[in-house]
């Protein structure tokens, strides 16, 4: 998979990327670190993969869940439990898809389990310890950032979404996800062609369902409206 192109909408989208933007610059880490990383874990250092991997994504990550859940202090929780299945997972990972998009998958299921009200933290060991080292860095230097990048003019609109409606909008319009990945990163990616090609069917009209829906809040309100 790609990342894709910004999708068109000129105005409006600029508008939704206000609205959902939890961007930290860059959003995604250029060149790729992916062939680094792998390299890594081929040659049995997973430990020293998973922190590149968490440094790269890990900002990125922790502002999709900030987005996601609207809390700072329930998005870190889920950002730790995300970090340890990543730091567990990575040796065992097939690149069916980009780690990228992998990460997504990871801290989209976090968050559901946190919803249920299933996340437990693990027993530790020195693996985890490693991890929510890394994490709580990430975190550390992350928050900030999103703090000032949160905008309260356009808070009330990201209330009126589900928190998987609010995933979709960030995943598509601030990280630019092209739709195959977004689908795999929302249904938890193992998708069969078939199975991929009706979810991104899917995602597309519920996008555009619910950008219709933001944009007439926001032009309601007179959010980016000329002055």
């Amino acid at each position: 998979m790609h990342q894709g192109p910004r999708p068109r909408g000129g105005a409006d989208l600029l508008l939704l990327a206000a609205a959902f933007g939890y961007r930290l610059s860059p959003v995604a880490p250029l060149p790729s670190p992916d062939a680094d990383i792998r390299h890594l874990v081929e040659a049995g250092d997973a430990p020293r993969a998973a922190t590149l991997a968490l440094r790269a994504y890990g900002p990125e990550v922790l502002g999709f869940l900030v987005g996601m859940l609207r809390n700072e202090a329930d998005a870190s929780d889920v950002f730790a439990a995300f970090s340890e299945r990543l730091w567990k997972g990575l040796p065992r990972f097939a690149w069916g898809c980009s780690l990228r998009t992998w990460c997504y998958v990871l801290a989209r299921n976090e968050a559901h389990r946190f919803a249920r009200g299933e996340l437990q933290r693990r027993g530790r060991n020195v693996a985890i310890e490693a991890a929510e080292d890394i994490a709580e860095r990430v975190r550390t230097e992350t928050l900030p950032f999103l703090r000032t990048a949160v905008r309260d003019a356009v808070d009330e609109l990201r209330a009126t979404l589900s928190p998987d409606d609010r995933a979709l909008l960030i995943l598509r319009v601030d990280r630019e996800l092209a739709w195959e990945d977004v689908a795999l990163a929302l249904k938890g990616g193992e998708l069969t062609p078939a199975d991929l090609r009706r979810e991104t069917a899917r995602l597309r009209k519920r996008f555009q369902l619910v950008k219709e829906r933001i944009l007439g809040l926001a032009k309601a309100k007179g959010i980016g409206q000329p002055e």
